[in-house]
């Protein structure tokens, strides 16, 4: 398992559909406490790496250990998430609760404080009693993030949390992620505004199917890196097989 410093360590982990890799041959660690950006191409396999972590692809080779201890709560793409069942935005939100009072309890006082300190966080207070397919797609946002904060996790998934949203969101969700980062919890956020990356974001992993490079921001968004990402990208075969890396 990762050591004390290290919330996530991938070895040499390839991930894909169909034994067709999408992301192949990752290794190094993710440490405790980071902000790290996941940026790349489309069809980098940002949102691929996200899924292997979170437990919903297998490696077709390799591995990806997590600290045993953390709490891992992910935030899918928007568009992944189905908003025609006619829920509330309390209960949307409440829903984050289920860890910890499990799927058939009522909700006490207690944990409907919780909720309403959550919308408050969010800026929607006064929206509880809507149905969350009414929302505007920032507003939603607010309410995925609500849901995020009643998770209370160690280690946050965002998969590309900031797209099609209004500039106001972006800036209040970013704050509340910089203020996570500030408690010592881990975060990696898969993007594709490089400039948001560069102003705050601290670590990044630039992907293109396989890692370009990884560490500190300001080294690796260069534009020779970000150069071979795109081409490396553009070349990749989507329907080879697993492949077998050969020594150097």
């Amino acid at each position: 398992m990762p050591g004390s410093d290290s919330a996530i360590v991938f070895q040499d982990v390839t991930l894909g559909y169909d034994r067709h890799p999408a992301v192949h041959h990752i290794s190094g660690k993710v440490e405790a406490g980071s902000l790290l950006a996941i940026v790349g191409p489309n069809g980098a396999g940002k949102s691929t790496l996200l899924k292997g972590i979170v437990g919903e692809l297998k490696p077709l080779s390799g591995s990806i250990e997590v600290k045993r201890t953390s709490r891992i709560a992910y935030l899918p793409q928007q568009i992944e998430t189905d908003r025609s069942f006619p829920i509330s935005v309390f209960d949307c939100v409440a829903m984050g609760q289920w860890q910890k009072i499990g799927a058939w309890r009522g909700l006490s006082a207690r944990y409907n404080d919780e909720v309403a300190r959550a919308l408050a966080t969010v800026g929607l207070q006064d929206l509880s009693h809507r149905l969350v397919g009414a929302l505007s797609g920032g507003q939603f946002q607010r309410v995925l993030f609500a849901r995020l904060l009643l998770q209370d996790a160690d280690v946050i998934l965002l998969d590309e949390p900031f797209r099609a949203i209004d500039t106001k969101t972006v800036a209040d969700l970013i704050a509340l992620i910089l203020s996570w980062h500030g408690e010592g919890r881990t975060i990696l956020a898969a993007l594709h505004d490089i400039e948001q990356v560069r102003a705050h974001f601290p670590d990044t992993l630039l992907l293109a199917r396989e890692v370009v490079a990884w560490g500190k921001t300001g080294e690796v968004l260069t534009p020779a890196n970000l150069a071979k990402s795109r081409q490396l990208v553009q070349a990749f075969d989507d329907h080879a097989d697993i492949c077998e890396r050969q020594p150097a």
